[in-house]
């Protein structure tokens, strides 16, 4: 447990010097240190940064007079943001910083997301943005492990409903740091995704049989963030393998959903060389928020609704094509072997002969074009079984041992037995 983190905490001291200075003392008061980052362009402010906005705009590159000549605060923002990113990297490179803490109104929330993303999964990070999970912030802007909190009447100056929600940030920063445990990644770790077990199952049967051969399994929920999540350690090759087995989020994507994990989804794998074994999961299926409006593209389709928050509606098959293609195109992007499972009895829970989202017109229209589109590169395997089977669990194991054999994946760790 680390006692007295340091606290990287970002913000403009020439408009929230208060705030600024408010914040340092809770963190202070908690047993921490605190490094403060002024990101702010027309002047110094009341508080004395440990890292001034001259440094911020070098590390971009500029004087702060360019900056501010730029052309207005927007471009300014963008290149404090660049400024900011580096440092924070470098000091994270470092060891020197354990938690980043920003707040801000739509300026510093936008600095603030490109540099929460310079650091990586695990590490703490904390935003007070008066914009807090709000429907303008893109969904691909936000780090899965983000923590956001409403700055409630924090516009302009202090009063005790902001005093609230910064102290309350100074304490969640504080408590990840002391608490977090970073991946250890002390065992080759396989990457999988998913959805929940009433739609996808397989991670049932692999989850003990990978475990079994030395591997740590690391399952991801598609519904959007879970997907930026996999992408975003895929990319960086913390995987020795991945079983890619739900793309709900890339047809999503396709069809303008905000359940979304973003334009790279399933790219981050192959550009890194990871080995992948992918299957077309879920992509009869085009998530939308519950307690809004049906796509209109859709009307009249099947539809499931999860939940009171979740939707979904079944896809024609002119888009299950176009999802179809988008797979193959993505998967010939890739430096290491690829392995296609086209089970052709079903691709989730849901669309089984009896229920809600029953299509095998568009099964045979998404297993037509997957023939048609795949790329030299990716190994084609058709299945005569559902994704849910025993026997698609059973065929990705096999090529799974047989790129393990070969020297294509890692072997697994070997297990104690003591």
């Amino acid at each position: 447990m680390n006692t007295t983190p340091t606290i990287l905490l970002i913000g403009t001291a020439d408009t929230k010097s208060d705030e600024i200075a408010f914040m340092r003392e809770r963190v202070e008061s908690a047993g921490g240190r605190v490094m403060v980052m002024d990101v702010g362009v027309l002047g110094r402010g009341g508080v004395t940064p440990d890292v001034t906005n001259d440094e911020v705009a070098q590390a971009a590159g500029l004087s702060l007079q360019q900056v501010a000549d730029s052309g207005d605060e927007n471009s300014a923002m963008v290149l404090m943001a660049q400024g900011a990113t580096a440092l924070a990297a470098r000091l994270h490179a470092q060891g020197r910083i354990d938690g980043l803490l920003a707040l801000g109104g739509t300026m510093g929330t936008d600095l603030a997301l490109d540099v929460a993303n310079a650091l990586p999964l695990g590490f703490p990070k904390v935003l007070v943005s008066t914009v807090a999970h709000s429907h303008m912030l893109p969904p691909e802007r936000i780090p899965p492990d983000l923590i956001m909190v409403l700055w409630a009447g924090g516009l302009y100056g202090l009063n005790s409903l902001c005093r609230s929600a910064l102290a309350q940030a100074a304490g969640a920063v504080m408590g990840a740091c002391r608490c977090a445990v970073a991946p250890a990644f002390e065992r080759p770790m396989v990457g999988m995704t998913s959805l929940g077990s009433s739609a996808l199952s397989y991670m049932k049967t692999l989850r003990p049989e990978l475990e079994r051969r030395g591997y740590e399994l690391a399952v991801f929920h598609s519904t959007g963030m879970g997907g930026r999540a996999f992408e975003e350690l895929a990319s960086q090759g913390r995987f020795v393998a991945v079983m890619d087995f739900c793309q709900q989020e890339l047809v999503n994507h396709l069809g303008g959903s905000c359940v979304t994990a973003g334009p790279d989804r399933l790219r981050g794998a192959g550009r890194a060389g990871v080995p992948q074994l992918v299957a077309p999961g879920a992509t009869d299926m085009l998530d939308y928020p519950a307690w809004g409006p049906r796509p209109a593209r859709f009307t009249g389709r099947p539809e499931h609704a999860h939940n009171r928050l979740l939707a979904s509606v079944c896809i024609d098959s002119a888009m299950r094509r176009e999802a179809a293609r988008a797979i193959c195109e993505r998967l010939g992007e890739a430096t290491a072997p690829v392995a296609l499972l086209v089970p052709k009895q079903g691709i989730e829970g849901w669309d089984r002969p009896g229920e809600p989202l029953h299509d095998p017109e568009g099964l045979a229209a998404l297993v037509d074009e997957l023939r048609l589109a795949v790329r030299p590169n990716t190994q084609l395997v058709e299945l005569d079984a559902h994704i849910n089977d025993a026997a698609f669990a059973q065929a990705a194991l096999d090529i799974f041992d047989t790129w393990v054999r070969d020297g294509i994946v890692l072997p697994g760790a070997v297990q104690s037995h003591e």
